[in-house]
């Protein structure tokens, strides 16, 4: 993907890590990267745009339990 592609992002700062989470947009549709960098190591996932917001469902429903609700 080239960089015009992006259409969005983010950055989390977290202790050592650092979150980017970029909404891209290519031939098959828009994806959101998300890479964890720790000093320097990568680790990407895509998740296609059109379930993020079961994804994002997901994440609160964790956090409702890490938070203990």
């Amino acid at each position: 993907m080239h960089n015009n592609d992006l259409l969005h992002t983010e950055k989390i700062l977290a202790d050592r890590k650092t979150f980017f989470l970029d909404l891209k947009e290519n031939a098959r549709g828009k994806v959101v990267k998300i890479t964890e960098d720790v000093s320097g190591n990568r680790d990407t996932i895509m998740v296609p745009a059109e379930i993020l917001g079961d994804f994002i469902a997901a994440l609160s429903d964790i956090k409702a339990t890490a938070d203990g609700e």
